[in-house]
C-alpha cells in the first residue's frame, strides 16, 4: 500500500452500523446526516447525541466526519439549521456540506472556522463557478457527476489556484438529472429532491420510442479503474454514494476504493462482489469517458437482487475486526523504587499512566521481551505500534495482569485525548432580520420565448423579453432585453462568444441559472438576473445574491406563494407564473435511446407509465425535460402583489397562443386549457 497518498476515501453513513462498516473497511472520511435538513431524510440518520458519539468514534481512529446540511431551507428553518451547524462545530465536525447559497453565507459569517463543502446539489460543472465558491467561503466542492475527463482536468487546475479541494463521486447511484436541477419528484408528488425527500420517480417506466422502456434510469456509477488517474489530475476526495444502502455495500465499496487508490487496482473477485452487492444491470463510467448513450441506462433486476442476497454474508469479514489505523509509539519504565509507567504517543497526543512499584523477583525476573509482549497487545483498539522502548532494571517482577491493565488504561486515555475538540466552543447566535416588501400592485410581465415566431404583434404591457442565448434575436424596442444562458454549460468559450454577439446587439442583462454563468455574464459586462436554477427559497439567499452584485432573482419553483410575501425586500424578485417549465436537466439525452438528433428535430418527448407525455428540449449540449402541462396563474394575479415581475415562459406555443395568454394575464382571465398551479399552493415536503 502506498503511504504518500494525500487523498481521502469518503464513505456514506446512514446509521451507526454503516459508520463502523465504513471505518473498519478503510474510509478516510465519512459523511452523515442529522435527523433534520439532510438530502437523504429517508435514511436513519443521527440524533445530536448519536452524531457526537460518531465524531468521537471517528476521530479516535483518525477519520474525518462531514455533516450534510445540503437542502434548500425556508426562512423559518434558517435559525434551527444554524443551531444544528453550531452544535456540530462544537462537537468537532470536520466540515459541513451545503447546497443553499444563503445558508452558506450565514455559516461563513457566523462560524468562520467551520470548513464549508459545496454540495453536488449546487450543480458545479464548469470552472467559472470557482470564484463565487471562494467568495462564499467554500474550501471543498463536490463537482457534478456529468463532468468528463477533459473538463475535470481543467477544473482541477483552476481549483488549485483558489485552494479549493475537488471531490468527485466515484461509486454509487447516478441520477438522470444534474443534481440540484430536478423538480420531477416535487411536481409529480410534492416530494422534493432539493429538500431531501426525492421519491425516485425516474426509476419508474418512462419510455421514448425505440428506447429501453426505462429511459430516465441510469446504471450505477463506477470509476474504480480511474481513481489513480483522477488523483493524478488533482482530485483529492473520492466519494461513494449510498446513505440509503446496507452496511455490506458501504464496506465493499469503501474497501474497493481504498484498494484502487492506495494499491493501484481492485482485485477481480472484489470488483465482481461489489457489482453483485448493488448495481443496476452493471456499472457505467460513461460521463467520465464522454461515451454517452443507451449503454449507460439500466434498472435493478431480479437477478441483481438474487446476486446481492448471495454476496451479503461474505462481506461481514470486511468490518468484523477493528482496523489498525493509528500508529503509536510505546515507552515503558520498570525501574527499582519507581512506580511502573507506560506512555503512549500518536505523535500529537501523549498519555502516561503509572502503576505499582515493581516487585523483587523471587524466581524468574521479567524480561524486556515479556514486557513488550504484554504492552503491544493492541488487538481490540485502532492502534498499532511502530516503536517500543523499554527501560528495565534487572531482578524485577511485574504481574502480566498489571501490565495489561496499564495498557488498557493508557489506550482509553489516548482515546479520550483524540476525541477532544481542539478549538474554542462557539456561542454564536443567528437571527433572521428582514424588511418585508410593501408592494401591492400586480407584477410586471416578462415573456420568455423559444423562437421568433412566438413574438406577439404588440409588446404593449410587456416589460422585458427573454431570448435563448443559442438562438439569433435582435433587440426589441421599448422593453428590457434579456438573454438566457442555458443551465447546462458544455463549453464556457461558446457561452462567452454568444454573449459577445448579444452584447454588440445591445443586450445588457443575462438570465443565469448556474453560478458559473453568473461569473461569465459579469465578466462580459452583463447585469445578472438569477434564474430558478440557483434555487432561491429564503431571504438570506436573496441577501447573498445581492452581495454577489446580482440585480434581481427568479425564485425557486418550489416556493409557496404565501411564503413569498414573507421574504426580505433585498432584491426585486419574480416567479415563473406561466409555462411548461423544465423539470430535469440532462447531459445524456434520453430521446437518443430511440432516435438521432437529426430525426428528432427538437420534437422529442418521453412518456410515463400513465401515458403522460413530457416534451424534451435540447440546449447547447444539454437537454431538458419539460412539464407535461403549463403552470397558469392568470386568474391569481392579486396573489402576486409582493413580486416585482412574473415570467410567462413560452416553449411550444404559437404566436396566437402567446397573444391569448398575455391577454389572459393582463385581464386576469381564468385558464381555458389543461394547466397546473405548480407548487405555489400545495408546496413540497
Amino acid at each position: 500500500m502506498q503511504t504518500n497518498i494525500k487523498g481521502e476515501i469518503l464513505s456514506p453513513v446512514g446509521s451507526f452500523e454503516m459508520l463502523e462498516a465504513a471505518v473498519k473497511s478503510g474510509a478516510d472520511a465519512v459523511y452523515l446526516g442529522a435527523k433534520d435538513f439532510s438530502a437523504r431524510r429517508n435514511a436513519q440518520n443521527f440524533t445530536k447525541e448519536e452524531m457526537k458519539k460518531a465524531v468521537e468514534y471517528c476521530h479516535i481512529r483518525g477519520v474525518r466526519v462531514y455533516l450534510t446540511l445540503n437542502i434548500l431551507l425556508k426562512d423559518d428553518e434558517l435559525e434551527k439549521a444554524f443551531l444544528l451547524a453550531r452544535d456540530a462545530y462544537n462537537m468537532g465536525i470536520d466540515g459541513i456540506i451545503v447546497q443553499d447559497l444563503g445558508f452558506a453565507k450565514i455559516l461563513k459569517d457566523y462560524l468562520p472556522e467551520l470548513p464549508l463543502h459545496a454540495s453536488t446539489q449546487m450543480s458545479v460543472h464548469s470552472k467559472s463557478a470557482l470564484p463565487i465558491l471562494k467568495q462564499l467561503g467554500f474550501t471543498q466542492v463536490v463537482v457534478s457527476r456529468e463532468m468528463d475527463k477533459k473538463d475535470l482536468e481543467e477544473f482541477c487546475k483552476e481549483a488549485e489556484k483558489y485552494n479549493i479541494t475537488v471531490e468527485v463521486f466515484v461509486h454509487g447511484a447516478l441520477c438522470m438529472c444534474v443534481s440540484g436541477q430536478c423538480l420531477l419528484s416535487a411536481f409529480l408528488g410534492s416530494r422534493s429532491g432539493n429538500r431531501g425527500l426525492c421519491a425516485g420517480p425516474c426509476r419508474l417506466p418512462f419510455k421514448v420510442k425505440g428506447g429501453t422502456g426505462y429511459d430516465l434510469s441510469l446504471k450505477d456509477l463506477s470509476l474504480l479503474e480511474y481513481i489513480t488517474e483522477l488523483y493524478g489530475m488533482g482530485v483529492r476526495s473520492f466519494k461513494i454514494e449510498g446513505r440509503m444502502k446496507r452496511p455490506e455495500y458501504v464496506a465493499a465499496a469503501t474497501y474497493a476504493c481504498k484498494q484502487a487508490l492506495y494499491d493501484g487496482g481492485v482485485e477481480k473477485n472484489l470488483n465482481e462482489t461489489l457489482q453483485n452487492v448493488f448495481s443496476r444491470s452493471g456499472f457505467t463510467g460513461g460521463y467520465y469517458q464522454n461515451k454517452l448513450g443507451k449503454s449507460m441506462f439500466g434498472i435493478r433486476t431480479k437477478e441483481d437482487v438474487i446476486s446481492a442476497d448471495k454476496a451479503f454474508p461474505l462481506l461481514h469479514e470486511l468490518y468484523r475486526k477493528e482496523r489498525k489505523s493509528v500508529a503509536v509509539t510505546i515507552k515503558a519504565e520498570v525501574l527499582k523504587n519507581k512506580p511502573i509507567s507506560l506512555t503512549l504517543s500518536d505523535g500529537k497526543n501523549t498519555v502516561s499512566v503509572s502503576g505499582n512499584l515493581p516487585q523483587t523477583a523471587k524466581t524468574k525476573a521479567v524480561t524486556k521481551e515479556d514486557i513488550t509482549k504484554n504492552i503491544t497487545k493492541l488487538g481490540s483498539t485502532p492502534y498499532y505500534h511502530t516503536d517500543c522502548e523499554i527501560s528495565l532494571d534487572g531482578g524485577l517482577f511485574v504481574p502480566s495482569g498489571e501490565l495489561n491493565e496499564l495498557r488498557r488504561t493508557a489506550c482509553e486515555m489516548l482515546d479520550s485525548k483524540r476525541a477532544e475538540v481542539n478549538h474554542p466552543q462557539s456561542n454564536a447566535e443567528f437571527k433572521l432580520n428582514k424588511t418585508k416588501s410593501g408592494k401591492t400592485e400586480v407584477p410586471k410581465i416578462y415573456i420568455r420565448v423559444e423562437n421568433k415566431d412566438q413574438i406577439p404583434s404588440s409588446l404593449k404591457g410587456i416589460s422585458a423579453v427573454i431570448v435563448p442565448l443559442e438562438k439569433d434575436f435582435e433587440p426589441f424596442f421599448g422593453v428590457k432585453n434579456i438573454v438566457e444562458i442555458p443551465r447546462g454549460i458544455v463549453s464556457e468559450t461558446k457561452i462567452e462568444n454568444r454573449l459577445k454577439i448579444y452584447k454588440q446587439k445591445g443586450f445588457n442583462t443575462a438570465l443565469c441559472g448556474n453560478i458559473a454563468a453568473v461569473t461569465i455574464a459579469k465578466q462580459n459586462g452583463f447585469e445578472v438576473l438569477a434564474d430558478t436554477g440557483l434555487n432561491v427559497l429564503n431571504s438570506f439567499s436573496l441577501k447573498t445574491l445581492s452581495e454577489l452584485n446580482i440585480k434581481s432573482a427568479v425564485l425557486s419553483a418550489e416556493i409557496l406563494l404565501e411564503d413569498v410575501k414573507e421574504l426580505d425586500n433585498e432584491l426585486p424578485k419574480g416567479i415563473i407564473s406561466y409555462g411548461n417549465i423544465p423539470l430535469m436537466l440532462f447531459k445524456n439525452c434520453p430521446v437518443k435511446n430511440g432516435t438521432t438528433c437529426k430525426e428528432c428535430k427538437q420534437n422529442g418527448s418521453i412518456t410515463d407509465r400513465k401515458g403522460t407525455v413530457f416534451p424534451v428540449r435540447c440546449r447547447m449540449g444539454y437537454s431538458e425535460l419539460l412539464n407535461s402541462v403549463p403552470i397558469c396563474l392568470s386568474d391569481k394575479q392579486d396573489l402576486l402583489s409582493s413580486l416585482e415581475f412574473q415570467i410567462l415562459y413560452f416553449t411550444k406555443e404559437t404566436k396566437e397562443q402567446t397573444e391569448k395568454i398575455i391577454a389572459d394575464y393582463t385581464y386576469k382571465n381564468p385558464p381555458e386549457n389543461k394547466y397546473t398551479r405548480g407548487l405555489y399552493f400545495r408546496g413540497v415536503m
